[in-house]
């Protein structure tokens, strides 16, 4: 489906879509020319690194059934990452900050630090950015703190999309060379399988030596 037509909607859809890009039109109508939304993916996972993504959607540009990536299925996440990404007037930027690092100064501040290096591989340099759930600080921009953010905005969950899939690329290369873990599949996250790996296998490289239960059992050793 081409994300600017519109006669195939539901009226739903085209109400639910307008309401995603409130946030935005209000920074537009406040004078600010270059409106971003910008997210991160992986802050929960034992292994691996953290993820963000910052996209500006020109207005008039819809993605029907953007969401955030959480409630997305992995077929309809990867569709919407690949439309996103492929449109010829959006523009995003990508970064990560990796596990030693998130050890040394911990996931919040990991976070914020992926986040600013992803506004910064933007072409354009923001004047406001809608920010999922943090509190992020930059020079120059005015930045606003949007709670469940990847559900109220366009682009921010743009940005959550493409923060999570790219993230989920990364791990699913580790899987080939840690495929004990079975990170293809959970993504570092600490689900039963990935425990129990831990406890039979130990902590690999890429796991976060400051997260329990990678921690406890460093100790335990």
């Amino acid at each position: 489906m081409e994300v600017t037509t519109w006669k195939t909607l539901s009226k739903s859809e085209k109400i639910r879509l307008k309401r995603l890009t409130t946030l935005e039109k209000q920074a537009r109508e406040k004078g600010y020319s270059c409106v971003a939304g910008v997210d991160e993916a992986g802050r929960g996972p034992l292994a691996g690194p953290v993820f963000a993504a910052a996209c500006i959607i020109p207005e008039g540009i819809f993605f029907p059934g953007i969401n955030d990536s959480k409630l997305l299925s992995p077929i309809k996440r990867k569709n919407l990452f690949e439309l996103i990404t492929s449109h010829p007037k959006v523009s995003f930027g990508v970064c990560f900050v990796d596990h030693e690092r998130i050890d040394q100064i911990n996931i919040h501040q990991a976070s914020l630090e992926a986040m600013s290096g992803a506004i910064s591989q933007l072409p354009c340099k923001p004047d406001y950015v809608l920010v999922d759930g943090l509190k992020l600080t930059l020079a120059d921009m005015i930045t606003e703190k949007v709670i469940h953010g990847d559900r109220l905005s366009q682009m921010i969950a743009a940005a959550s999309i493409v923060a999570k899939q790219s993230r989920d690329q990364v791990m699913t290369r580790y899987h080939e060379q840690y495929p004990q873990y079975g990170f293809d599949e959970h993504k570092g996250y600490a689900t039963p399988e990935h425990r129990a790996a831990l406890v039979k296998y130990g902590p690999c490289p890429i796991h976060r030596r400051t997260f329990a239960p990678v921690s406890e059992l460093l100790l335990l050793n």
